[in-house]
């Protein structure tokens, strides 16, 4: 089943499928502005090898912005669709920026809560075709440690914020995504 048109959030598990589905639904475009939200860590391999089957799936005419800044790209007006792969490390970084995992939460959430709210306003007035990808935690384990279960919980948020601001959700398990909104 191929989705609409506007914003779309795309949830799954870890290897659910979620990002190759996601590309799927593009794979018609010339040009696509893919938004990847990943650093690169020269000192993991595991990681390098995840990053560059990414990009050996895309094709060479889609133009690869790496960049934090999610908001600016859905507010440009370019009518290329937008594909942003994934809000779970969007986020992680994010946490990283306002120093989440060090300050006290009266310090760091006004910065995290600012970043979300642009986003989220930049999905309710843009005029392009956007697709986010992001993992659904709320099914898993609870995590052992404070920092993990706070990781959880704010990627909950954030995706129900999201999922709330966009016109479509799909729920991607085994590679076939299924529309819930």
């Amino acid at each position: 089943m191929e989705r609409g048109h506007g914003t779309a959030l795309v949830l799954g598990g870890a290897r659910s499928g979620k990002s190759s589905w996601a590309e799927a639904q593009l794979r018609d475009r010339t040009v696509v502005d893919y938004v990847a939200t990943s650093l690169v860590d020269d000192d993991d391999p595991e990681w390098q090898d995840r990053v560059a089957l990414h990009r050996s799936r895309r094709p060479g005419s889609w133009r690869t912005l790496e960049t934090l800044d999610v908001a600016a790209v859905v507010r440009d007006p370019d009518e290329a669709p937008v594909l942003v792969d994934c809000l779970a490390l969007w986020l992680s970084r994010t946490l990283d920026d306002v120093d989440a995992w060090q300050a006290d939460e009266a310090v760091w959430r006004p910065a995290l809560e600012q970043r979300v709210d642009d986003l989220v306003d930049a999905l309710g007035t843009t005029s392009r075709e956007v697709i986010l990808v992001s993992n659904e935690v709320g099914s898993g384990v609870v995590p052992a440690t404070a920092s993990g279960r706070m990781y959880r919980d704010e990627l909950g948020r954030l995706n129900a914020r999201v999922a709330a601001a966009c016109d479509e959700l799909w729920l991607c398990v085994g590679g076939f995504g299924r529309r819930w909104r």
